[in-house]
């Protein structure tokens, strides 16, 4: 079942948003150590205000176990959602100038993190969370989606470009190359 996840399925979705953004959350939570990221990371997630909240993101349960999660926000409000992690690491690091790369733009409501639990995949969850994600722009008043895919990652890119999203661009982040996507979407 598709519902907004709860402070409470942390430990669950943590594994799965380590699985999407990879050695991205080393350079989120300014730490080289991907299990100490993620220990930062699931702080973050049981907080408000930042882009990994458990406020942003949606999930599908199914028995009490989350199959997969979507991580999404109002491109508008990125630099605002992004401010508590760079607080952060400008803190633990003494780097005064870290900065993190704006993979959205204002104006888009953005799909930061998709993953599907491997025993769950090939089910259908990944189209259906990109619905919920896409209904979830609508209902916040956006009618353009934005999400970025790893060069490599052609599996993904695929399944976006079935479910209509174009290329627009590309974008460097933590030293990986990534093509920008959008889809204009509407409440019908």
């Amino acid at each position: 079942m598709i519902e907004p996840a709860g402070k409470e399925d942390v430990e669950q979705v943590m594994p799965l948003l380590h699985e999407a953004i990879g050695n991205i959350a080393c350079s989120l939570a300014g730490v080289e150590d991907e299990a100490e990221a993620m220990r930062v990371l699931a702080h973050f997630y049981i907080e408000e205000g930042n882009r990994v909240s458990y406020r942003n993101v949606i999930i599908d349960k199914r028995d009490g176990v989350v199959a997969g999660i979507v991580v999404c926000y109002a491109g508008d409000e990125a630099e605002q959602l992004d401010k508590p992690l760079i607080e952060r690491v400008k803190r633990v690091t003494g780097l005064a100038e870290y900065a993190i790369t704006s993979e959205t733009r204002p104006g888009e409501f953005y799909l930061d993190s998709i993953a599907v639990a491997a025993s769950f995949r090939i089910q259908g969850i990944a189209k259906a969370l990109m619905a919920a994600f896409e209904q979830e722009a609508v209902r916040q008043g956006y009618h353009l989606v934005s999400l970025i895919v790893e060069e490599y990652n052609g599996q993904a890119r695929l399944l976006y470009e079935k479910m209509g999203y174009k290329e627009d661009g590309e974008l460097i982040v933590s030293g990986h190359r990534y093509t920008r996507m959008v889809k204009t979407v509407s409440d019908h």
